[in-house]
């Protein structure tokens, strides 16, 4: 099968830092590849997935992050460049759309962030032709009765995430800076159990900085560290020793890769029932489902009692990049046979 994947232009694939959307598209590049499908990769010339691939524009674009302008004319050159492909798998926002005006194209299209109302007013008017993807029970459930294709959990390369030998002293907040992934709400549970807490976080962004500067960096010090945005071998040497990843999501969020990244470093997820963590999330064997940050404070002492292995297995057997990619192939195998 001959496969075409669109990545957006704001980060190159993979990303060096935070970038869990281009984090998942390498994966699942890589993936099709090993499986023996001929893969295609539109994306950013800077980007390094070893597959090959096609660009517009040389380097990737944070700054102009959203702007639909940039995404449109990247998308709009990505569909000339795969249209001999089988099947055209965009993670795109306007890509989708533009797929209408290439009937002669199979397309599908993954939603990476939430259905808020704009978003489902622009996926509903393409869901007749363009079979959409969800990334977890939850957020199909969010669609508002519009049709989703498939429901497919992201996966992981349990390689690129090695167990980790021995917990060592401190706790991880592992993220965003932003309010809904509870930065604050880590070193306040952190602080009253008394125990260390690093925070490596993506601050790139001007409310980014503005929450840091009023609601972390007061809370700095005596065992509470900001160790920056971290990526590759520092992000899973920081996973693998921490004791748990403390994830205190106050919004649902669609998935949550961070938290198969701990439990593939054997690390336990002390998190909020919200979003997608109740998909993720074994309570009370491969972390905990809390309901508030008391709850989750009260829980730090029984971190100890989880088995680590089990957080790794439980990786293996549901969030694998194999899996992720045997149920993307099966789904674009529905769509070439008009069977969906």
């Amino acid at each position: 099968m001959k496969v075409a994947l669109i990545a957006p232009p704001w980060l190159p694939v993979p990303p060096e830092g935070y970038g869990g959307t281009e984090a998942v598209i390498d994966r699942l590049a890589r993936g099709l590849s090993q499986a023996g499908h001929d893969v295609i990769l539109f994306t950013t010339g800077d980007s390094q997935c070893p597959v090959r691939k096609r660009w517009l524009l040389p380097r990737a674009m944070p700054h102009m992050l959203n702007n639909s302008i940039v995404e449109l004319r990247h998308v709009m050159h990505a569909y000339d460049a795969v249209a001999d492909c089988d099947i055209v798998h965009d993670h795109t926002i306007t890509g989708m759309v533009h797929a209408l005006a290439h009937p002669e194209l199979q397309v599908v299209t993954t939603s990476h962030g939430p259905f808020g109302y704009d978003e489902l007013d622009i996926f509903s008017r393409v869901a007749s032709r363009v079979p959409i993807i969800a990334i977890s029970e939850c957020q199909a459930a969010s669609a508002g009765g519009m049709p989703i294709a498939a429901v497919i959990h992201h996966g992981l390369d349990l390689d690129a995430f090695p167990i980790g030998e021995v917990a060592d002293d401190y706790f991880l907040f592992l993220g965003r800076m932003s309010p809904t992934k509870g930065a604050r709400e880590a070193i306040e549970i952190a602080r009253a159990a008394g125990v260390r807490l690093l925070i490596a976080a993506k601050m790139r962004e001007p409310a980014e900085y503005r929450y840091f500067d009023e609601q972390v960096a007061p809370l700095l010090g005596d065992g509470i560290s900001y160790v920056g945005e971290v990526g590759g071998a520092e992000k899973t040497r920081l996973l693998g020793g921490a004791k748990a990843l403390l994830n205190p999501i106050s919004w649902p969020e669609p998935f949550g890769l961070v938290m198969i990244e701990a439990l593939a470093c054997g690390t336990p997820v002390l998190t909020l029932p919200n979003g997608a963590a109740p998909e993720i999330v074994d309570d009370g064997v491969t972390g905990f489902l809390c309901a508030d940050v008391e709850e989750m404070t009260k829980r730090m002492a029984d971190i100890g009692d989880l088995d680590r292995r089990a957080c790794r297995a439980a990786v293996e057997r549901r969030f694998s990049t194999e899996r992720m990619v045997a149920d993307h192939v099966a789904l674009y195998t529905r769509v070439l046979a008009g069977t969906l």
